[in-house]
């Protein structure tokens, strides 16, 4: 095991048991927001909140448009625990710091996880401002090695080789195309599949084409490996995606993406997506058994 990997390990119930003494909350909920949709955690009532530099063995945020603020509150009765801001890859993070704090949730209590993210489209029917539920995703560092489980297993967690076949949790996708119904914002919503990059450079032409012609209806740098270890370690998993761009497929195209326009999409949608996670949160039924019903 790497000296890292090994002092990371050792540190997730040191951070869990710092923060259950700083907090009376006891998540049943985690969010991680994505670039530009950090209000989700500005809605929980009864706050408890921690900078990431106060918190004992957290990793640090540097990117435009994350806070970097962990944040205990309730929301339409469930306890939750929000982070505004995530870590990354091409932060210079180890995959084993990025998925940090998920080990840190199960620790906590937490029994399902709820990833949020901003993405660029390649298939034809997203467009900007449409929110794609993640079905599947292709985890291509992890394809190359690069997998926040590589080492020796922690079996605490999870077992040496988890399935990743069915780890966005379908009774929560329908749940949530439902509430969407309701909301009447259904045109906005379709599932699909999300593809990682590594980053931090947007895609290349070559690369989107490649990337669409595998079946990858929207790219970002975030989000797998903290589901492969979620999944490893038994949470509930849904996910999301905010389209905030069309990803150049047309050597013809002269159109090209930056990161204030991610977020300035992530500003205009930030209201759907909060009603949508606060609903699905809302009718997320936990039982004491620790086994999650959804109610449709």
């Amino acid at each position: 095991e790497s000296p890292e990997s090994s002092a990371v390990s050792q540190k997730q119930p040191t951070t869990a048991d710092w923060l259950m003494s700083q907090t009376r909350h006891r998540p049943q909920v985690a969010i991680i927001c994505g670039s530009g949709l950090g209000m989700l955690a500005d809605t929980l009532k009864c706050q408890d909140s921690f900078a990431y530099s106060d918190i004992p063995g957290f990793p640090q945020s540097t990117v435009q448009g994350h806070a970097g603020r962990l944040v205990f509150g309730e929301l339409k009765g469930k306890t939750c625990v929000c982070m505004q801001g995530r870590f990354h890859m091409y932060e210079g993070h180890s995959l084993c710091k990025t998925t940090f704090p998920v080990r840190v949730f199960k620790l906590l209590g937490v029994e399902t996880l709820i990833v949020t993210n901003a993405a660029g489209s390649l298939a034809d029917s997203l467009q900007p401002g449409d929110i794609m539920i993640i079905k599947d995703h292709v985890n291509f560092p992890g394809l190359v090695g690069l997998n926040p489980l590589s080492g020796p297993n922690d079996d605490k967690f999870g077992p040496r080789f988890p399935a990743m076949s069915g780890c966005y949790d379908k009774g929560l996708r329908c749940l949530a195309l439902d509430i969407a119904k309701q909301l009447g914002v259904a045109s906005l919503m379709q599932e699909g599949v999300y593809a990682m990059v590594g980053g931090p450079n947007f895609e290349t032409i070559a690369e989107a084409r490649l990337l669409h012609r595998l079946g990858v209806d929207a790219v970002g740098m975030s989000t797998a490996p903290e589901v492969v270890v979620a999944t490893h370690c038994g949470l509930r998993v849904f996910g999301l995606s905010l389209i905030t761009n069309k990803v150049v497929k047309s050597y013809e195209d002269s159109e090209s993406v930056n990161h204030e326009g991610v977020l300035e999409v992530g500003r205009l949608r930030s209201h759907t997506v909060q009603q949508l996670v606060t609903e699905l949160i809302s009718r997320m039924e936990i039982n004491n058994n620790n086994t999650i019903n959804t109610a449709v």
